[in-house]
């Protein structure tokens, strides 16, 4: 592999790494406060998506500033993607809020079914994509190679923006201390008072914020059809398999492992694209099973 084909592998590694850390970060969240896998989280990307694409088109004639339609995509997918999370919290999963972990993963199974029986619905399956944000952002020159912009700096800047911000948020705010109490001992910070029901819609809410974001800033680089989502959110499983449960600076250093891991694979053993992910899951569980970044901790009895 020669020096341009080089970089291309790492900037497509890295953009793609920070699309999925956005997915797996919202994942992470209700996993630590839930302790149950949200397959629904999948729809939330495909929805944020599609509705930034639908926002951008009917912005587009008007001949808007290029921030302009940024903005569209990111206040879109906030907006869809915080009040379906806070959705699928009160009207479904907290009525399985103790029922066994099987049932739970059933139900947002279910919900991610009907999900992508409304995408089909409302957008169809022609394939949806809003690329004339990315190339009106420009390009840039790196060592002789010719990079979008949207593709180098906006995709990984946001990704570390919202992954500062959350970290800010869980050590700075009272709403993230208490989401941090839940996660370490749920019983415990009801007892003190901590209102978990709020608590738990709260997270699904920013979950899904997070989710629609990815899906927004991938559709300005990817074509959106239906089943997409089940691609991502079987990805992100990867991501957060590979890190560990609940942990958030290893779901972004995983998230880099395999975006970089499947980038390079495209450029050299294109054939391996679609299971590098998960052969570096299956070698990192061997070596250990609960994950990367996963430190031992006391049994409860």
């Amino acid at each position: 592999m020669n020096l341009n084909l080089f970089l291309l592998a790492v900037v497509d590694g890295l953009s793609y790494a920070g699309l999925l850390f956005l997915i797996s970060l919202g994942l992470t969240l209700i996993c630590g406060v839930f302790g149950v896998i949200n397959v629904a989280h999948g729809s939330l990307y495909a929805i944020g998506g599609y509705s930034a694409a639908s926002l951008v088109a009917w912005l587009m004639p008007q001949a808007p500033p290029t921030w302009m339609l940024v903005a569209a995509l990111f206040v879109s997918s906030i907006v869809v993607g915080a009040a379906l999370g806070a959705l699928l919290e009160r009207g479904l999963l907290r009525h399985f809020q103790d029922r066994d972990p099987v049932l739970q993963l059933l139900v947002t199974f279910g919900a991610f079914m009907v999900l992508e029986d409304v995408q089909r619905m409302v957008w169809g399956a022609t394939p949806v994509n809003s690329g004339e944000i990315a190339s009106r952002l420009g390009t840039s020159e790196l060592l002789g190679v010719t990079f979008m912009n949207y593709q180098l700096m906006l995709v990984p800047a946001v990704a570390l923006l919202a992954y500062g911000g959350l970290q800010f948020l869980l050590r700075h705010s009272v709403a993230g201390k208490q989401i941090v109490a839940i996660i370490h001992h749920r019983e415990a910070a009801t007892a003190l008072g901590i209102n978990a029901a709020r608590v738990g819609t709260l997270t699904f809410a920013l979950a899904g914020m997070l989710g629609a974001l990815g899906g927004a800033l991938s559709v300005p680089m990817t074509s959106f059809v239906p089943g997409l989502g089940a691609e991502m959110i079987v990805t992100s499983f990867a991501v957060i398999a590979t890190a560990g449960l609940g942990q958030i600076t290893g779901a972004l250093v995983a998230a880099v492992l395999i975006g970089l891991a499947r980038s390079m694979a495209v450029y050299t053993l294109p054939e391996l694209e679609v299971v590098m992910p998960y052969l570096m899951m299956v070698l990192v569980l061997l070596i250990r099973p609960n994950g990367l970044f996963t430190v031992a901790a006391t049994r409860r009895i």
